[in-house]
């Protein structure tokens, strides 16, 4: 990624918020476990205005599941693998390993939560839509970028509010989760960290619909 466009993610996100209001926990601040209901609930809630106001009906995902290591659900006969998250078109449910989310929500943050369970949500939209496309690459990156575009509608509205630091946390939930090389030809490839970068902070600047 260019100088020019890390400054200018950084310039987007930092008025971002990911602190959530007014239900905190004793200590001031939102637990991993709220942030993760958050998530989930403010990105459904997003999509179902969006399909509204196109004149569709949004379908909620029917179930939302953590599991650990190698105990979440197959989909489609594959076995979950441990540290991922991903959404299963054939079930419609979203799965994550609550112990790899956690432990990036430690080290980096709850700007991490906000990055991968939207990111998800995107997915589950795609398949809605019915769309279509060569590589599986271009199915990740879109779904950064609507996993930008909800993350920018939310604290647009007010729903999410701002904290020190928000920005560099979502910088690093992004490059985290990069491809170590660019192989838009592997069908496992997600895109490398400057990709995905750039494609969040497309749906921060334009909306969904710049997705």
């Amino acid at each position: 990624m260019t100088r020019a466009l890390i400054v200018g993610l950084v310039l987007l996100l930092a008025g971002c918020g990911l602190v959530r209001q007014p239900s905190m926990d004793t200590e001031g601040a939102d637990s991993f476990e709220d942030d993760i209901r958050t998530a989930r609930t403010l990105a459904e809630e997003f999509w179902k205005q969006q399909f509204s106001q196109l004149g569709q009906t949004y379908r909620p995902i029917a179930d939302f599941i953590p599991y650990s290591g190698r105990s979440g659900p197959s989909c489609g006969g594959e076995e979950s693998v441990p540290n991922n998250a991903f959404y299963c078109p054939l079930g419609h449910f979203i799965a994550f390993d609550k112990q790899w989310m956690e432990s990036l929500w430690n080290e980096m943050g709850d700007g991490s939560v906000y990055v991968i369970i939207p990111h998800e949500f995107g997915h589950a939209v795609q398949a809605q839509l019915e769309t279509r496309f060569e590589l599986n690459v271009q199915a990740e990156l879109q779904a950064d970028c609507y996993a930008g575009g909800t993350l920018s509608a939310l604290v647009g509205s007010g729903v999410l509010q701002a904290q020190d630091g928000d920005e560099n946390e979502l910088l690093l939930s992004l490059a985290a989760a990069g491809d170590p090389t660019d192989d838009w030809f592997n069908p496992a490839a997600h895109g490398t960290a400057e990709q995905r970068q750039a494609s969040f902070v497309i749906g921060y600047r334009d909306g969904v619909g710049g997705c």
